[in-house]
């Protein structure tokens, strides 16, 4: 067995929910002969100094989330995406230990075939920016201000990716007409949703 690390020690004695569930997987996932840190606050399994997987807890369930889970062959049809919008991570989902004694097998060839997958180098292919979908919203406050398609094409790719998937992800317009409202000025600044 891998050794273990002292602040992911920290972290399951801290925990409020899941620890058992947490112990279960920490002793699967180290048997794989992976490293672990804490990142993220969170438990954080290494190969080749590369992220595999991430013990993460939520209210409803804990999981391992396979950091490219998007390229792995997922045979047993365990992953789960976590959003339309995310491009490679995948979890696969726990609600008691008895889940996760059960998929011993399952986890621990998910877990090598990460390892493997990462001893290639094979890469997630992202979206570019271009693919994204400009909402109707967003489209006509640009026809309105020449300025600000100017100042948002300035913006790095990622912030642009932040503003149109904020501006997308409302159902109802007038919602998102209001994000874009909201957010043309800081646009207009040189400035991402978060800076």
């Amino acid at each position: 067995m891998n050794e273990k690390n002292l602040k992911v020690d920290e972290f399951l004695r801290n925990a409020k929910q899941w620890q058992k569930e947490f112990k279960e997987l920490r002793r699967i996932i180290l048997d794989c002969q992976l490293s672990e840190e804490l990142k993220w606050g969170k438990p954080c399994y290494t190969f080749q100094k590369s992220n595999i997987v991430i013990i993460q807890g939520f209210k409803e369930y804990c999981a391992l989330l396979f950091v490219k889970g998007a390229l792995l062959k997922d045979a047993r049809d365990v992953l789960t995406t976590l959003t339309e919008n995310t491009q490679a991570a995948c979890q696969i989902r726990f609600t008691n230990i008895h889940e996760i004694i059960t998929m011993e097998d399952t986890l621990k060839d998910y877990l090598h075939e990460a390892m493997e997958l990462e001893k290639t180098g094979l890469k997630v292919r992202y979206k570019k920016t271009a693919e994204y979908a400009i909402p109707e919203e967003f489209q006509k406050k640009f026809d309105e201000m020449p300025a600000l398609r100017t100042a948002f094409n300035a913006l790095t790719p990622g912030r642009q990716r932040a503003y149109l998937l904020y501006f997308s992800a409302p159902k109802q317009s007038r919602t998102r007409e209001s994000r874009v409202e909201k957010y043309v000025q800081q646009i207009l600044n040189g400035k991402g949703l978060n800076d």
